[in-house]
């Protein structure tokens, strides 16, 4: 007997035939599961560790190819090896993210070796390669302003500038920004220049979609809230306190952030665009 969810996907498929008179859709492999990404390459940023490592394990688990990006090579190709060695496809792609033509030469690379790339999640942030010093405006000089702006908001920019024109000449695109809480929300523990930086990106990103929607490419951000920090091999310490006051009662994890990216991946969140999901565990709402 045929499940409710594949009566709505076989509707849903029928819907979109009729409106875009697209029939050739029922042709690809991606159609016989919901949220599946066979036959995508994306490129996850900063998937080294932490969320991102969790990003890059989920879109590959769905049938993603996944160039996994780093600083780091040796911990870009530890979890592209994970992800081989749970039967999926992940080749490590070391590169600056704010290095624009440093990030184009990789994508470049990717394209003509691997696949053109469908999906990019601009994960790559918080205080970039010199690491996160919480500290108020007042404390704070001009170079500390540049080091945040460099990696949350111009990282994205050109990783965006490195794979956007392909992907509306194809016309299917999809670009994820991670953000966080700190760049919808104020804050008074020393992370100003952080949500700056993050309320550029996810603004750009709302532009971005404006200027993309009829090419078929979609641009979204998720604002993370307080994820737990052992993935990305800090200590739970002070964390651990506030992650009582969190609703659900728990601090986020890297499959939070990958089944979020995993909808907004899909082809069924091709209507969604220009948006910010809030995954928060509750901390705030919308």
């Amino acid at each position: 007997m045929e499940s409710s969810i594949d009566t709505c996907r076989a509707r849903w498929l029928a819907a979109r035939v009729k409106i875009d008179g697209a029939p050739s859709m029922l042709r690809s492999p991606r159609e016989t599961r919901v949220f599946a990404l066979d036959g995508r390459a994306a490129l996850v940023t900063g998937a080294g560790q932490g969320v991102g490592a969790g990003i890059a394990r989920l879109l590959a688990a769905q049938g993603a190819i996944v160039a996994v990006n780093d600083l780091d090579g040796e911990r870009a190709e530890a979890t592209a090896a994970e992800i081989r060695a749970a039967g999926g496809r992940a080749y490590p792609s070391v590169f600056d993210v704010t290095d624009h033509p440093g990030a184009s030469s990789a994508v470049r690379t990717f394209e003509r070796a691997v696949a053109p790339i469908d999906i990019l999640v601009n994960n790559a942030g918080n205080g970039g390669a010199e690491g996160f010093r919480p500290a108020r405006f007042r404390e704070t000089v001009p170079e500390d302003w540049q080091r945040f702006a460099d990696v949350n908001l111009f990282g994205v920019m050109a990783c965006t500038k490195a794979v956007v024109d392909g992907m509306c000449v194809r016309r299917f695109g999809r670009v994820i920004t991670i953000a966080s809480a700190a760049g919808v929300v104020g804050q008074s523990f020393g992370i100003s220049l952080y949500g700056a930086a993050k309320g550029g990106a996810i603004s750009f990103m709302r532009h971005l979609a404006m200027e993309t929607a009829r090419d078929g490419v979609t641009a979204n951000t998720i604002a993370l809230g307080l994820m737990d920090p052992r993935p990305s091999g800090r200590e739970l310490a002070h964390t651990a306190e506030q992650a009582k006051h969190i609703p659900v009662g728990r601090l986020g994890s890297p499959e939070d952030a990958g089944a979020a990216c995993v909808f907004l991946a899909s082809d069924e969140a091709a209507w969604i665009t220009g948006q910010t999901l809030q995954v928060n565990g509750g901390s705030s709402t919308s």
